[in-house]
């Protein structure tokens, strides 16, 4: 994952053009096959509007001297996201009201975008720009804005019952580790083990799309078929970090995918804090939006914002290491297990507990049972008690206390023996 990070990092990416295009190409060739949805400029996508497609070939500045001041291929950080195109002379008094760096970060270069503005601007650190002789300065900006299209990559792995997982990640933001990549290449290869395992209960969809607008294009297609089949979903960002994980609900709170989420993060012993949905920050909450109010949370490493190299330039591959990445991809797996696990069953033996002991289950001397353990033997008593058709498997490991794995370990042995059958897919 660090070697595919590495790889899409010097890419110039934004919402639309040949970086966020050669991005999906990269990706698909760890997820598998992607579909393409496409959607043009001009497009309505609910209460918005598909942006101009921008292609930007060559950006720089030159001081009053003719030295370069900066340029696109040094950092393609240095050019505001979207700017429209200019060559000109102009004095320092004017250029600076085009210029973006950061005082308070006098060493870091800014992310700033101008998606729908139709401004232009560059990015500098703040000790560069403190330097700048008066005189006058030619700056160029090589770019184009015209009709193109929005593209989606969607991986979906087809599964044998009616309900969908929806794994969301962003692929828009150029050379940024942490806040934009760690998420891509960990939905990525979270894909390929979803093609690994036999076919799974659920259809899982994995969606690279630009932030924002992308989640909005996709839900204007397909916001109706999420909200009638999707089980559980999640924003992956932030994700590769050595910071401890932080779960953001959905705006429900207690939807299954928040309780999925946080009985892993338990299981697993990791370090983690779970934080309310609050309605800033990435596409959950365009997923969570009050019309829609899906199952949608996110499972971060630290959150974006809250590390001081978010959005800037020092958000570099030093930032994300590869053993944080693979714990990410471990929970995010570990959830997809216990996403399968998990459903509502109910007893065939309502009426007084089923005799266990002619069917192998308890001993027929007192004491440990030869073929079961004692907490496989405490698993089964507690499930043909609990499991009466109302509650999932994983409000029986909450109230059990014991994880949700061995409870669908006994489930299963339970169901061979036709003392339980499910009665609905969770939801």
């Amino acid at each position: 994952m660090h070697r595919l990070a590495s790889e899409l990092f010097p890419l110039t990416r934004s919402l639309t053009g040949a970086g966020y295009r050669r991005t999906l190409e990269l990706l698909e060739a760890v997820s598998g096959p992607m579909q393409r949805h496409r959607f043009a400029t001009g497009e309505r996508v609910l209460d918005w509007q598909i942006p101009p497609e921008w292609t930007i070939r060559d950006a720089w500045i030159k001081a009053p001297d003719g030295s370069t001041v900066v340029t696109l291929a040094e950092c393609n950080l240095h050019v505001v996201g979207y700017s429209t195109p200019v060559h000109r002379r102009l004095a320092l008094a004017e250029l600076q009201q085009h210029l973006h760096s950061l005082p308070e970060q006098p060493t870091a270069i800014p992310y700033r975008t101008s998606y729908y503005a139709g401004h232009w601007g560059f990015c500098l650190t703040d000790e560069q720009r403190r330097t700048l002789p008066d005189g006058e300065y030619e700056v160029l900006i090589d770019a184009d804005l015209g009709p193109g299209a929005v593209e989606l990559g969607e991986v979906v792995i087809e599964g044998s019952g009616d309900g969908e997982v929806l794994l969301w990640t962003y692929c828009c933001h150029p050379s940024m580790a942490n806040n934009e990549l760690s998420g891509p290449v960990v939905a990525a290869h979270l894909a390929a083990l979803l093609r690994e395992r036999e076919r799974p209960r659920h259809s899982y969809r994995v969606v690279f799309g630009p932030e924002t607008i992308g989640s909005i294009a996709y839900l204007s297609r397909f916001g109706e078929r999420l909200a009638a089949r999707l089980v559980a979903g999640y924003v992956l960002t932030c994700a590769g970090d050595p910071g401890p994980f932080t779960y953001k609900r959905s705006r429900r709170g207690d939807s299954l995918a928040d309780r999925i989420a946080e009985h892993v993060l338990t299981c697993l012993g990791a370090e983690h804090s779970v934080l309310d949905f609050v309605a800033v920050g990435s596409d959950e909450r365009q997923f969570c939006s009050p019309g829609y109010n899906l199952p949608v949370g996110s499972l971060m490493r630290t959150m974006y914002g809250n590390y001081p190299e978010y959005h800037t330039s020092l958000d570099d591959l030093s930032l994300i290491t590869p053993q944080a990445l693979g714990e990410t991809l471990r929970a995010y797996d570990a959830i997809v297990a216990a996403l399968e696990a998990n459903e509502t069953l109910v007893g065939t033996v309502l009426y007084g507990e089923p005799q266990l002991g002619r069917r192998g289950l308890y001993p027929s001397t007192g004491g440990p049972s030869a073929a079961l353990s004692a907490g496989r033997q405490q698993d089964i008593m507690f499930l043909l008690n609990f499991c009466d058709g109302n509650a999932d498997l994983l409000a029986a490991a909450q109230a059990s206390g014991r994880p949700l794995s061995a409870l669908a370990e006994a489930a299963d042995l339970l169901r061979e023996h036709d003392l339980l059958r499910p009665v609905a897919p969770a939801r």
